[in-house]
């Protein structure tokens, strides 16, 4: 299935959002500087597509793109996503190993 996701960043809360049929996806961050710090991914549990959460992240990653800012992925999860898809290395600030 082929999702369409409309990315909201809510810098109120300091979080992006996606919403998927009622239901609230967020990645939490930090901004410092010209870095965003990405702290927490939650996906409610009623989004059962498996691909939403790599789809989510890289529409993030999109929008920090646009903005010139590089990421510090300080969620497992997103580390982990960033790591098997290499081509996003180029996003994190020089010293950052993954």
């Amino acid at each position: 299935m082929v999702m369409e996701l409309t990315l909201k960043d809510n810098d109120f809360l300091r979080q992006f959002e996606v919403n998927i049929d009622g239901n609230l996806a967020k990645i939490e961050y930090s901004l410092q500087e010209r870095k965003i710090f990405l702290t927490k991914i939650v996906v409610p549990e009623t989004i059962q597509e498996e691909e939403f959460e790599s789809l989510f992240i890289k529409e993030v990653f999109a929008n920090v793109e646009e903005r010139n800012l590089k990421v510090v992925p300080t969620s497992p999860t997103i580390a982990k996503f960033i790591r098997k898809n290499r081509q996003y290395k180029e996003l994190l600030p020089v010293g950052i190993k993954l």
